[in-house]
């Protein structure tokens, strides 16, 4: 079934020899999550090289040359349109950059960089109408995206399993939600940080525009996701080409509570008012996964408290409302 259940590895760690001479590849490593990667990366390889791809995915070519001038022993890839919306409003570049850029870096690592081991942030998202069944879904679920951004990264997720039988090592990662300090407000939770202290700061009115606030969504912190992609890279873990693995917190969340919480952490009165632009078509009432699986092989779990995410992303929107 691909989830690649072996032996649990040793957690990533300083100083080992092997670590001393990898070279680690990114994509979209400026991006929200991409900086909060190499800053993992850093910490918990501290020999080793991070080296940003720095070129447009969707440039075979250029690709290419990039990945053999580097030469990788590892790679993570997550330069993408990650947000429904762009994905939306603009689907030809979505499938430019979600497949067939995912696909040239593929082919560009098995050309040039066969040994390296790819770490491909796919997503949750793809599970699409899935989870109509009401239960926590696991790597066995099927793929039956309701987006556009779903459908591209599913078919990339799809690709690069038929290309692991042609010698790609790599793993594919199905994060469920992250959110996290630095994010941009086309997301809900910082979107809802911004209104609340753009209040508080007197820059809007204390009216809270939303969109549907009864779904229930399986929040992470964005730093235990970089965790996880950090983890598939240690030299002594022992990975079947193509494996799945959800990252996910088991534990679904309302977001109209997500809401109350940011609003009591800040200390913040509104009054909330639904915004039918804002309101998004979804059969979905509840998307939780199980993340066992990441478990027993990367020996990977939740470490930051949900409070403590809710409150780095006030503390963020605070001082972006400074400035």
């Amino acid at each position: 079934n691909g989830r690649g259940r072996s032996r649990p590895a040793p957690r990533p760690h300083r100083g080992t020899s092997a670590v001393a001479r990898v070279k680690i590849l990114i994509t979209g490593a400026t991006g929200f999550v991409g900086r909060h990667l190499m800053a993992i990366l850093a910490k918990t390889y501290p020999q080793a090289e991070l080296i940003e791809a720095a070129c447009d995915i969707t440039d075979a070519q250029a690709l290419a040359e990039r990945v053999a001038g580097v030469r990788p022993n590892g790679c993570v890839h997550l330069a993408a349109v990650a947000a429904i919306g762009d994905a939306r409003a603009n689907p030809g570049r979505a499938w430019a950059i979600n497949l067939h850029g995912t696909l040239n870096l593929a082919h560009g690592i098995l050309a040039h960089a066969p040994e390296c081991r790819l770490v491909y942030a796919s997503t949750a998202d793809l599970y699409g109408k899935s989870f109509q069944s009401g239960e926590k879904l696991d790597e066995t679920a099927l793929l039956a995206p309701m987006n556009i951004y779903g459908a591209t990264k599913a078919a990339a997720d799809l690709a690069l399993g038929v290309l692991a039988g042609e010698g790609l090592r790599v793993v594919r990662l199905r994060p469920f939600n992250h959110t996290g300090p630095g994010q941009q407000p086309n997301f809900a939770v910082p979107a809802f940080a911004r209104q609340i202290m753009r209040i508080a700061a007197g820059l809007q009115p204390a009216v809270l525009k939303v969109g549907d606030l009864e779904p229930y969504r399986d929040f992470l912190d964005v730093r235990d996701v970089c965790a996880a992609y950090a983890a598939c890279l240690h030299p002594d873990l022992d990975l079947p080409a193509g494996c799945i693995l959800n990252i996910a917190s088991g534990t679904p969340r309302r977001i109209g509570d997500v809401l109350t919480d940011l609003l009591q952490i800040a200390g913040v009165s509104a009054s909330i008012e639904t915004d039918g632009a804002l309101l998004r078509r979804s059969d979905i009432p509840m998307a939780a996964g199980d993340a066992s699986a990441a478990h027993a092989v990367l020996g990977w779990q939740p470490q930051i408290e949900w409070a403590t995410t809710l409150t780095d992303v006030i503390n963020d929107w605070r001082q972006r409302a400074a400035s």
